[in-house]
């Protein structure tokens, strides 16, 4: 039988995982994309990813030294830098943006990667046992969530630029 250390450790790993899978899938779609707001949001999706990796390495160290829940600091919310950046770069193309099947697909995989990483996170903070798990879980699947709407009001915006 695993011990509860062992249980959290091996959710981080999957986690970690997760996130290296996700930058990576954001990295090659930025590299198909075909237009210039789709590389800009792609990309700062990728930065985000790679910090959620790095504070998910940094508490899988701790547990593995002190086997306890680390306090994690998270600054202030990105969302709204997402949002900025979309929005800046949407007003700037207009309603001539560059849409193909392609893109749109590259956008929703991007939706279903984040919806999956809410879903992932979510339940783990509702099996947390220990207050700063549940509170890091959440606030991380609080993140993933805005990821997924900002990525489902720049779809709308790829269908109906207008």
């Amino acid at each position: 039988m695993k011990s509860e250390q062992n249980i959290i450790l091996d959710v981080l790993k999957t986690a970690i995982d997760k996130e290296k899978d996700d930058k990576e899938c954001y990295l090659n779609a930025v590299l198909k994309s075909g237009n210039e707001a789709s590389r800009k949001l792609l990309q700062s999706l990728a930065l985000e990813e790679d910090t959620h990796r790095q504070k998910l390495e940094e508490i899988y160290l701790a547990i593995q030294k002190k086997m306890a829940w680390p306090a994690v600091y998270f600054p202030p919310d990105k969302s709204k830098t997402l949002m900025d950046l979309l929005t800046g770069v949407c007003e700037t193309t207009g309603v001539n943006v560059k849409t193909s099947s392609i893109e749109l697909g590259i956008i929703n995989a991007a939706i279903k990667k984040e919806k999956e990483s809410y879903d992932f996170y979510k339940s783990q903070s509702q099996n947390a046992t220990d207050k700063a798990e549940r509170n890091f879980y959440e606030a991380i699947a609080d993140e993933e969530r805005e990821h997924e709407l900002i990525l489902v009001h720049y779809n709308e915006y790829l269908t109906d630029p207008v």
